[in-house]
């Protein structure tokens, strides 16, 4: 992630509320299909308030894990919150990691890539710290699809206002698909390039357990909801209530879907 993306993640308690839930239901999903082995150094790129880093430890008994993050609250909260020895977190970018020519057996990064300025250059850089034979994984929302908490959002934010369009991640991050990715990785020289769909459900209590994350003013959406005025925003609010799919008892279910790609250092 670049210091250009920090605005968007300032609170970690809302990112957690919005995405963090979800977020931790993925990430061992991802961890599944990289099959890294035990005692291996890992760098987790983008770390957020630390739900990769996280998972990394009690799922993959790593040696150490290293997490970067342009944000300082959410270096501060991945700190706080990881109470590992094997972990420690510093405030960077991923188009300029402060590492080593290969320090490391795997550089991973979960739901980031569509905040980092240069994209390119944030693969080279997880590459470059990779040593021969290591793995490069990241994963990432889909935003056009199947992400269905956003995509429900932004569809009908965008019936009601076409200036939702410069907030909706569906339309501003095209590299966050199959395609693309797999450009990317071969670009920058990686091998065995391999993607995956990783689904799972997101369940809601209630309509107010769906809108309530989008007032914290974290995350794309969450950012065009709270510079809506009042009278704009309990439009969308109303209409969300009415499109969403809704159970006898007013429970929510969702799908919702990342993909995964890794590749080999040669």
């Amino acid at each position: 992630m670049s210091d250009a993306g920090t605005g968007l993640w300032s609170g970690g308690d809302a990112y957690d509320r919005y995405m963090g839930r979800w977020s931790r239901q993925i990430a061992p999903l991802f961890l599944d299909k990289l099959q890294v082995p035990a005692d291996s150094e890992w760098t987790d790129i983008g770390c957020g308030t630390g739900v990769l880093s996280s998972a990394i430890l009690d799922n993959c008994a790593p040696k150490r894990v290293a997490g970067i993050d342009p944000s300082e609250a959410f270096v501060e909260v991945a700190q706080s919150r990881v109470d590992d020895p094997r972990f420690k977190c510093l405030r960077g970018t991923g188009e300029a990691l402060p590492y080593n020519d290969g320090e490391f057996t795997v550089a991973v990064s979960g739901l980031v890539l569509n905040f980092v300025g240069d994209k390119d250059k944030a693969v080279t850089e997880m590459a470059r710290v990779v040593r021969p034979g290591g793995i490069v994984g990241l994963y990432v929302w889909d935003y056009a699809g199947h992400m269905q908490i956003m995509r429900y959002f932004f569809d009908a934010a965008i019936e009601l206002d076409e200036g939702a369009r410069k907030f909706d991640d569906g339309i501003n991050a095209p590299v966050c698909r199959p395609g693309p990715l797999s450009n990317l990785f071969e670009k920058v020289g990686l091998t065995d390039i391999e993607v995956d769909n990783l689904d799972i459900p997101a369940a809601f209590e209630n309509f107010e357990d769906y809108w309530t994350p989008f007032l914290g003013g974290t995350g794309s959406a969450p950012k065009y909801c709270t510079s809506l005025p009042p009278e704009a925003q309990a439009r969308l609010k109303e209409k969300l209530r009415d499109r969403l799919p809704t159970g006898p008892d007013g429970e929510i279910l969702l799908a919702i879907r990342a993909f995964a790609i890794k590749g080999i250092v040669a």
